[in-house]
C-alpha cells in the first residue's frame, strides 16, 4: 500500500512538472517582454494595410498588419491592444509612451530613426503615380509644372520632395488622408499624387476615371514596426517576424490582402453631374450611426463641466479680489486665444509625459472642451449676473442671507435664464467642434464617415450623410431649447 502511494504521489509530482513546462513559454515570452498586454496604434484608414470591416456596424479594426501583429501576440504570449490615431500622429504617440508599437505601412528613414526605432521591414512596396487617365503623367519628368498631392508625413511625401528637387516646376500639396489626396485628383486641384502601389490599387479600381503607373526605384523600402527609442521588444519582434519569412507565413498574408479586389458597383452608379450614389454606403450606414451617442456623450459631459468651471470662473472674475479676478481673466485670455485642435493636442500628446496618466482620447477631448468651453462661458455668464437687477442682491444681503447662497438661489437662477440663447448656441458649436477629436482618434460620427469612405475608396457620400446626421442633431437641439425657453417665460 505504501509503495502504492509513494507511486501515485510520484506520478502527480511527474504530471504537475509537465504541466507548468508545458505552460512555460508563453510565461517567459511575456516576461522577457515586460508586459502582459501591449498597445498597437496605427492610423485605419489605409486599406488594405489597417481598415475598419464597418459590415453590420461592426466596430473592429482589420488588414495585413492587424494579422501580423495577432500572429506576433500569439508567438510572443501577450495581449493585443489596438488604438487609433492620424498618421501624423504615429510617432508623437510613440514618444509620449501612449503606445508600444506602431503598424501603419511605415517606412524606416532617415529622419524617423532619429526619433523612434525599427524592426526589419516585413513587407517591400513600391510608389506609383496616381492621375487621371490619359493624362499622361506616368513617370517623374512628367510631373513637371503639376500639382502633386501627397499624405503628410508619409514616405511618400519625402520621395515626392526629392523628386521635386530634380524636376523643376512641382508643387506640392500634404494632406492628411489618402481620400482626400485622391479627392483632390478628381475635383481638378492637382494633376496627380504619389501613393503606395497597393493602396493605389483599390483606388484605381474603385474610380475607373483614374489609373497609376509605378514609379522605378534603385532604393529598397518598405513597411516595418516603430518602437519608442531603447525599447527592449525590437529584438523579439525581429526573430518573430524572420520566422514568418522563412516559414513563407508573410508572404501568404500578402497574398491574402493584397490580391483582394476592391467590389465596385459600377451598374448602379448615379450618372449626374456630382455622380453620387448613396446605395454604396447603405451597409455601412450602422457602423456610421455608432457615432451618434459618442458624439451626444461627449457633448453632455464637455457643456454640463464646462457650465460648471465656467460659472466658478465669472464668479472669480467679479469677487472684487484682485488675485483672483486677475488669474480667472488670465485663464480665459489664453484659452480664447489659443486655437481648440491645439488644445487639445497638447492635452492629449503631453499628460502622459508630465503626468505619468495614460488620458484616453475621450478623457483629454472633454477635458480640453471643458477648459475650453469654460473660459467662453464665463464671460456670457458673467454678463448674465451683471444684468440681474442689484436690488435683488441688496434685498437677500439686507436680509442677512449669505453671499454664496445667494449667487447660489437669487442671482444665478435669474442669470441662466437670461443667457439661455447663448447657452444653447454654445452647446451647438460644442456639438459641432466635437468633430476635433477625430483627429485624435475618437471614432464619433465624422471619423466614422471618413472610416467608410477610406474603406469604399469614395469622398462625399459618407461625408454628406455625417453632415445630414449633425444637422439632424442640432436642429433637435434647437427645438428643445426653444420649447425650455417659452416654459420658462410661462412660468414668470
Amino acid at each position: 500500500m505504501k509503495n502504492r502511494k509513494a507511486w501515485l504521489l510520484t506520478m502527480f509530482a511527474v504530471m504537475l512538472v509537465i504541466s507548468i513546462a508545458g505552460h512555460s513559454n508563453p510565461l517567459q515570452a511575456v516576461s522577457s517582454i515586460g508586459k502582459d498586454t501591449l498597445t498597437l496604434i496605427t492610423s485605419p484608414d489605409y486599406p488594405p494595410y489597417e481598415f475598419y470591416d464597418t459590415k453590420g456596424g461592426d466596430r473592429q479594426i482589420v488588414g495585413f498588419d492587424i494579422d501580423i501583429a495577432n500572429t506576433l501576440a500569439k508567438e510572443l504570449g501577450f495581449k493585443l491592444k489596438v488604438m487609433e490615431s492620424d498618421f501624423n500622429g504615429l510617432i508623437p504617440a510613440l514618444q509620449a509612451n501612449r503606445a508600444d508599437f506602431v503598424m501603419a505601412g511605415m517606412t524606416p528613414t532617415p529622419e524617423r530613426q532619429k526619433n523612434v526605432d525599427f524592426s526589419i521591414i516585413y513587407y517591400e512596396a513600391k510608389d506609383t503615380i496616381v492621375a487621371p487617365k490619359n493624362s499622361n503623367l506616368k513617370q517623374p519628368k512628367d510631373l513637371s509644372g503639376k500639382k502633386v498631392g501627397v499624405q503628410l508625413g508619409t514616405i511618400q511625401e519625402q520621395n515626392a520632395q526629392k523628386i521635386a528637387q530634380k524636376v523643376a516646376g512641382i508643387q506640392l500639396k500634404q494632406l492628411n488622408k489618402v481620400p482626400e489626396v485622391v479627392q483632390e485628383i478628381k475635383s481638378g486641384r492637382i494633376d496627380a499624387a504619389i501613393v503606395e502601389d497597393t493602396v493605389a490599387k483599390g483606388f484605381a479600381q474603385a474610380n475607373p476615371d483614374l489609373e497609376f503607373n509605378v514609379i522605378p526605384s534603385e532604393e529598397a523600402s518598405g513597411s516595418a514596426i516603430a518602437f519608442p527609442k531603447g525599447s527592449s521588444l525590437v529584438e523579439p519582434f525581429n526573430k518573430v517576424l524572420q520566422q514568418m519569412k522563412d516559414k513563407g507565413e508573410l508572404a501568404k498574408l500578402a497574398t491574402k490582402w493584397f490580391s483582394q479586389k476592391t467590389t465596385v458597383d459600377t451598374a448602379s452608379s448615379t450618372k449626374s453631374g456630382l455622380n453620387l450614389d448613396f446605395r454604396r454606403i447603405l451597409p455601412d450606414i450602422p457602423f456610421i450611426l455608432q457615432g451618434i451617442p459618442l458624439t451626444l456623450l461627449f457633448t453632455l459631459l464637455s457643456v454640463s463641466l464646462g457650465l460648471i468651471w465656467g460659472t466658478v470662473l465669472s464668479l472669480l472674475k467679479i469677487t472684487g479680489i484682485k488675485p483672483l479676478t486677475w488669474l480667472a481673466n488670465a485663464y480665459t485670455s489664453v484659452f480664447r486665444g489659443t486655437p481648440l485642435l491645439l488644445q487639445l493636442a497638447l492635452v492629449y500628446y503631453a499628460t502622459p509625459q508630465l503626468t505619468g496618466y495614460d488620458i484616453s482620447a475621450l478623457e483629454a477631448g472633454v477635458l480640453t472642451f471643458t477648459l475650453n468651453s469654460g473660459a467662453y462661458m464665463s464671460e456670457t455668464i458673467r454678463g448674465g449676473i451683471q444684468a440681474v437687477d442689484k436690488g435683488q442682491s441688496e434685498a437677500a444681503l439686507s436680509m442677512g442671507v449669505p453671499y454664496w447662497l445667494m449667487m447660489w438661489d437669487v442671482i444665478l437662477p435669474q442669470a441662466l435664464k437670461n443667457i439661455l440663447p447663448a447657452l444653447v448656441n454654445e452647446t451647438i458649436g460644442l456639438l459641432k467642434d466635437s468633430a476635433l477629436v477625430s483627429t485624435i482618434g475618437v471614432v464619433e460620427i465624422l471619423r466614422s464617415a471618413q472610416i467608410v469612405g477610406a474603406n469604399k475608396y469614395i469622398y462625399f457620400e459618407p461625408l454628406l450623410f455625417a453632415g445630414l446626421i449633425y444637422y439632424v442633431l442640432v436642429m433637435g437641439l434647437t427645438f428643445g431649447a426653444s420649447a425650455l425657453e417659452k416654459r420658462l417665460r410661462q412660468s414668470e
